[in-house]
């Protein structure tokens, strides 16, 4: 099997030669062909050169182009900060909609004529052309409460939940209209598979997100699936309370973060769910051994049972010792 029949074969239920392997590796990328990040986030070719190396070299099953949250905030003319060897952020303190009324004015981009939407699509492309064959290539986007704290500002948007939801709902389906369009972009270019990075909504209880998230959540993967391809849904941070949720939003892999453990994930979400993780990615796996990454891996796979993909909790982090992610390979090439 190659990296994308893996993946495919996981997803359906089918029997796989080994467990999949899709951890997520951005600075790590970079660095790894000793390009500042900056340069990563901004040229897709530097991007798909660095996802080829640590493919190549580690035997992961997929590459991707998540790089960091900002294109579409960026694009959309919110304030960024730039930084030579570390990921842009969104300038929270001058959020694009500090004054609620300035979403009657925005318009969606359109993603072949944005300049940092383009790039990730772009990378798809050269991904799919250089990898396309025999790995998942993932496009990424925003999920919808993530984006609209980009937009919003995150704790702006957490009272607005409560003071003002007719606003939140036209922005999350103002985002989730953006989102839709740059997944369809990604797509056509290319890939097999949209991610879904939904930061913000661990921040929030079940009640918030099943009546607010999850709904949007659900209409966006509903629609990328049915372009045709495969969604994985990221929500970084403690998810144990809106796990249920998360496992009805209709995305064929969900990741957990190191908080909520793989046996709470499979309790809430039952056997068919596809769950990735999700090791502490500093204590384990930057900072563990060899033996030490190993066996977290192996009471992962345990708690997830079979129908499990192996990765980190979140990104494998700058400055992870090459062995410690070479035993995360050999785990997953030696369990199926």
């Amino acid at each position: 099997m190659n990296g994308k029949e893996r993946i495919r074969a996981m997803v359906a239920g089918k029997a796989v030669d080994r467990l999949p392997l899709m951890p997520i590796t951005m600075m790590f990328a970079a660095d790894s062909i000793g390009a500042p990040y900056r340069r990563y986030a901004t040229d897709h070719r530097v991007l798909a050169e660095a996802q080829l190396a640590v493919a190549g070299r580690y035997g992961f099953d997929y590459v991707s182009v998540i790089s960091d949250p900002a294109r579409e905030a960026s694009d959309l003319g919110a304030r960024i900060e730039w930084f030579d060897n570390q990921p842009p952020a969104i300038v929270e303190s001058s959020a694009l909609l500090a004054d609620k009324s300035a979403l009657r004015t925005l318009q969606l981009p359109d993603p072949a004529g944005s300049p940092r939407m383009q790039d990730r699509v772009s990378g798809v492309a050269l991904l799919s052309a250089q990898a396309g064959d025999s790995r998942i290539v993932e496009g990424w986007v925003e999920g919808p409460c993530a984006m609209a704290a980009d937009l919003r500002g995150v704790n702006t948007l957490m009272l607005d939940f409560y003071d003002d939801e007719a606003f939140v709902l036209d922005l999350f389906e103002f985002v989730v209209a953006m989102e839709i369009a740059f997944a369809r972009a990604q797509v056509d270019a290319g890939a097999t598979l949209i991610g879904i990075g939904d930061a913000a909504a661990s921040l929030i209880g079940p009640r918030l997100y099943t009546k607010f998230v999850q709904p949007y959540e659900t209409k966006l993967i509903a629609a990328i699936r049915g372009m045709g391809v495969m969604v994985r849904l990221h929500i970084c941070g403690n998810t144990k309370k809106i796990l249920a949720g998360m496992g009805q939003t209709g995305a064929e892999i969900v990741d957990l973060d190191f908080l909520a453990t793989l046996a709470e994930g499979r309790a809430a979400m039952g056997d068919s769910q596809v769950l990735l993780g999700n090791i502490d990615p500093v204590r384990v796996l930057r900072d563990g051994t060899p033996e030490s990454v190993t066996a977290a891996f192996e009471e992962c796979h345990r708690q997830a049972g079979r129908r499990y993909i192996v990765g980190a909790g979140c990104e494998v982090t700058r400055g992870t010792p090459e062995e410690n992610v070479m035993a995360m390979a050999r785990f997953a090439g030696s369990r199926n």
